[in-house]
């Protein structure tokens, strides 16, 4: 008699995937919705969009911790998700003129370090060593997605909330400084490790 084992069901959908797909899927929509022209609805989509793609970032780690659905597929995409969102956001903001000046350095400096961290993140996957996300760096993600959110705002925003733009950039500028903080750190962490490998 043959014996029927129970196939497992794919972890590519469950629930915690699915919001990182969902995540995934945001990027085009707000970076079609900021090619609009100038227009205050337009603009106000693309925050809605910005701000539930941003709460998914928080729910999907949430879901698979709580229900057991962490799987090697949700670790690699999570941060592939979190940066696409991130840097083309921050290019799409620079290209229209919402950050701009000196600012733009701010934005110069949180996609370097995300380039360098994911680099470095790569090299120590192949030396089996993790890197944890310190308490720091998840203030970080959390001051850089409000400031995203409130930029993406943009002229819709000022005409709301009078100064909206310059809180915006203050933030952006506060999640540059934490950036550079977090990266000397990763950096540190993962030179020694390095060297180590050398020897």
């Amino acid at each position: 008699m043959t014996m029927v084992v129970p196939r497992r069901r794919s972890t590519a959908l469950n629930l915690a995937n699915l919001l990182t797909y969902g995540r995934l899927a945001a990027v085009p929509v707000v970076v079609a919705l900021l090619f609009w022209p100038r227009d205050d609805t337009a603009r106000w989509i693309a925050v809605a969009v910005f701000v539930a793609a941003a709460i998914t970032d928080y729910l999907d780690g949430y879901v698979a911790r709580t229900y057991s659905q962490t799987s090697a597929l949700g670790r690699m995409l999570d941060p592939i998700a979190d940066k696409l969102l991130v840097a083309a956001s921050l290019l799409m903001l620079c290209a229209d003129g919402t950050i701009r000046g000196w600012s733009l350095w701010a934005a110069i400096v949180i996609l370097c370090r995300e380039i360098l961290v994911s680099g470095l993140r790569e090299y120590l996957a192949e030396l089996k060593v993790g890197v944890p996300v310190s308490r720091v760096a998840k203030w970080k993600t959390a001051v850089q997605l409000v400031a995203l959110g409130v930029l993406i705002a943009g002229p819709a925003g000022e005409r709301v909330l009078p100064g909206n733009s310059t809180l915006g950039l203050v933030l952006l500028w506060l999640a540059a400084a934490l950036t550079l903080y977090t990266g000397y750190d990763y950096m540190r962490s993962g030179i020694r490790h390095v060297i180590d490998d050398e020897r």
